[in-house]
């Protein structure tokens, strides 16, 4: 053991853990500094297409790319002048490891692809209000992996790029209107032209759009009731409201006129157990009563009252 831990080797381990420890510190320190130059370059990137007026999702993509290609670029360039390994043997690894790394993120890479899409076909930008996969909220963000937006709830809906493209895609915000339908059922035995009399007397409110005009129809004949249309276009602000205030009012108005909403009605049927006695078995006693207690009683038959002697 003292043969082997010679002063001679204890002096060659402390040399190579102190040039191991500077480099480490050399490598911390540099990649510290290049993220931040990095980061000042990504957003003076952003700065830049601004002022040029691209569109704000192109703006966030393109200056998020750059930022992830610096900090690869990076990392590169502190394993090759800090600690000697060349990015072509680094590439060739990577190469080598493709196709596992490439099954491993195929889920990573459609969405980077389809994030792509989005900012090159541009079905929505940052700030439309969109629905997505039935999820409806404005667009605050469409980065390289996922598609963040705003629910009217204030919650943060986050969506995989993925999922959008193979998705439908609903934009709301292209047209300043928005069209608000209810579908109110009178009964059979209601007027029809007087309920469509009492929502039409609605329509007087200022958020109502008068082109195009409001209208109301009868959309079908159901089970239970004659189902009325009511179309209204408001603008995009307005919609929640009118939608809801609308409501009310129909139901008010129709109460107050004498015409009927239907709703779905259950008949109940109760049948007694009656015992052998005649007598009705209370619900709360049948779970000891015997089912033959339940049973008719049993007819004796007439005795043969034998042959006639006379």
């Amino acid at each position: 053991m003292e043969k082997w831990w010679n002063p001679a080797r204890q002096q060659h381990w402390g040399e190579v853990a102190l040039q191991i420890g500077i480099k480490v510190a050399i490598a911390l320190l540099a990649l510290w500094v290049g993220l931040r130059v990095a980061r000042w370059m990504s957003s003076l990137a952003t700065r830049g297409m601004s002022r040029a007026e691209l569109e704000p999702t192109a703006i966030q993509f393109i200056a998020r790319v750059l930022y992830v290609v610096l900090v690869v670029l990076l990392l590169l360039a502190i394993l090759q002048s800090v600690f000697g390994v060349a990015p072509a043997s680094f590439i060739a690894v990577i190469g080598a490891a493709g196709l596992a790394i490439g099954l491993a993120l195929k889920d990573s890479l459609s969405n980077v692809a389809s994030g792509v899409m989005l900012v090159t076909l541009k079905p929505f930008r940052v700030g439309d209000i969109v629905t997505l996969n039935g999820q409806t909220g404005k667009c605050e963000s469409v980065s390289i992996f996922q598609t963040r937006l705003r629910g009217a709830d204030n919650q943060t809906i986050v969506l995989p790029n993925s999922t959008i493209t193979n998705g439908e895609i609903i934009n709301l915000t292209p047209d300043v209107r928005r069209r608000v339908e209810l579908v109110i059922g009178i009964g059979y035995n209601d007027d029809i032209d007087k309920a469509k009399g009492l929502i039409s007397a609605l329509f007087d409110d200022k958020r109502i759009l008068e082109d195009p005009a409001p209208d109301v129809v009868v959309y079908s004949l159901g089970d239970n009731s004659v189902n009325l249309g009511v179309r209204v276009h408001v603008a995009n602000d307005d919609w929640f409201g009118v939608k809801c205030d609308l409501t009310e009012r129909i139901k008010k108005s129709f109460d107050a006129n004498g015409v009927s909403i239907p709703f779905p009605q259950r008949d109940v049927h109760v049948y007694h157990h009656v015992g052998a006695d005649g007598e009705a078995i209370p619900a709360a006693a049948l779970t000891t009563v015997s089912l033959d207690a339940l049973q008719p009683p049993k007819k004796t038959p007439d005795k043969d009252p034998g042959p006639d002697v006379s």
